[in-house]
């Protein structure tokens, strides 16, 4: 990923420019993130990534968080994500066309033609899930695995975070997280989009998710809840 507005006959980045931008990678699709964990990934110092989050946060590019763990004991970590300034300048081709066909197409066919189009949108990740499966029957923990590699390959930035370990089979759960969306910019005019994803992630995976939070609705990412125990 690049700076969207860095100029496109700009020579190869200075390796500070370089090693910003991967700093800023990993906080768009591990976020919220630390620092420490940051610097175990690019194998850098604490202080050399608080420089570069440092730049990032003054450039506007990303916030901190304070998180409060899991017990609630100890003082809140402070944990990075990318801002919603930075999502908005993150490339989106061709916008302003895709947004007035789309209410074109409302005002035409209603709706379910725009819930058509969205289906379509998504046809690609559809067909790359069932290519990764391969008609093969597995569990639905290896099913989310597979929907967030697929994610991630597709351009949406997808990570999987487990939720519940040592406790019963029916409370442990996984969020399939996307940090970046193609589409940024038309899921907030048009919402058929997200429920049209979140009808498929259901469908994938065989078992009712829910979508705890979406980049259309300002979120720094989008979370999507499934379950475990409902296998």
């Amino acid at each position: 990923m690049v700076y969207s507005d860095l100029p496109s006959h700009r020579a190869a980045p200075a390796p500070a420019e370089g090693t910003r931008e991967r700093v800023l990678q990993l906080v768009l699709t591990r976020g919220p993130v630390s620092a420490a964990e940051i610097g175990r990934e690019l194998e850098l110092t604490a202080a050399a990534v608080r420089r570069h989050l440092d730049a990032l946060e003054e450039d506007a590019l990303v916030e901190v968080k304070r998180v409060t763990s899991a017990r609630g004991a100890g003082r809140p970590s402070r944990r990075y994500v990318v801002t919603s300034h930075a999502q908005e300048h993150l490339p989106k081709d061709h916008l302003a066309v895709a947004l007035h066909s789309l209410a074109r197409l409302e005002e035409l066919g209603g709706d379910e033609e725009v819930r058509r189009t969205a289906r379509r949108a998504f046809r690609d990740v559809e067909e790359r899930f069932a290519a990764a499966v391969d008609g093969r029957d597995t569990e639905l923990q290896e099913r989310t695995r597979i929907l967030a590699s697929v994610l991630d390959d597709a351009g949406f930035a997808g990570t999987l975070r487990h939720f519940g370990a040592g406790l019963a089979p029916t409370l442990r759960a996984d969020q399939v997280c996307q940090g970046h969306c193609p589409f940024q910019g038309i899921p907030a005019r048009h919402p058929q989009f997200c429920e049209e994803e979140t009808e498929l992630f259901a469908r994938l995976l065989q078992v009712d998710v829910r979508r705890l939070s979406t980049l259309a609705a300002g979120a720094h990412v989008c979370t999507t809840h499934v379950p475990l125990g409902r296998d």
